[in-house]
């Protein structure tokens, strides 16, 4: 039979590898997560004043009602 303690040894030893695997699991997926977040951030890029999309959506309905004046004029663009 082992020697109890041969087998408390292995047993802390297994417990120890387990930990480090553990822990730089942890780190790589802390780590990702990270890189992720710069990604969407990256990505996504500033985000527009509420005053800036209201400017644009005014430039196009003036553009809309430009065209429907020509079409009620009889002028083809």
């Amino acid at each position: 039979m082992h020697d109890p303690n041969t087998t408390l040894l292995l047993a802390a030893a297994g417990l120890a590898g387990l930990a480090m695997l553990i822990a730089g699991t942890l780190a790589g997926w802390r780590g990702w997560l990270a890189l992720k977040a710069q990604e969407f951030a990256r990505r996504d890029g500033p985000v527009p004043s509420p005053q800036a999309g209201a400017r644009i959506e005014i430039a196009d309905l003036k553009e809309r009602i430009r065209k429907l004046e020509a079409i009620a004029a009889g002028v083809e663009l």
